[in-house]
């Protein structure tokens, strides 16, 4: 079982940066593969970023939409995996989530992950 607590939203202006943390409980957080996802109201669930478990080489994947500006990384020996966001634009705003999944694999879709935190919610001012 793992829980994953997520902080550092907050609001920006367009052209700022946020560094979204997620907080992981568990004694094998390194053979999770871990992502990122945001969600706005009324819409589904958007993949964001991923990384893959240490066993499987940790390889980071983005969406089209964030890559080169934002950056998934980890921290296992805090067991913390980070969202770095530069270059917010107002497309950016939703409720962004940390998931986890105990697998070795690279995974795009929220119905691959068992476990989510509870949210943090990002807002970029235009």
């Amino acid at each position: 079982q793992v829980q994953l607590v997520e902080s550092g939203g907050g609001l920006v202006q367009a052209g700022g940066s946020l560094r979204l943390s997620c907080a992981a409980s568990g004694r094998t957080f390194s053979s999770y593969a871990m992502g990122w996802f945001r969600q706005a109201p009324g819409k589904e669930r958007e993949f964001v970023a991923g990384r893959g478990s240490n066993r499987s080489g940790g390889r980071t994947y983005y969406a089209e939409s964030v890559k080169g500006r934002f950056t998934i990384s980890r921290d296992n020996a805090k067991n913390t995996v980070y969202l770095q966001m530069n270059s917010l634009k107002p497309e950016d705003t939703d409720v962004y989530y940390c998931a986890a999944v105990e697998s070795y694999g690279y995974y795009y879709s929220d119905r691959q992950y068992d476990y989510w935190g509870q949210g943090t919610q990002v807002t970029v001012s235009s």
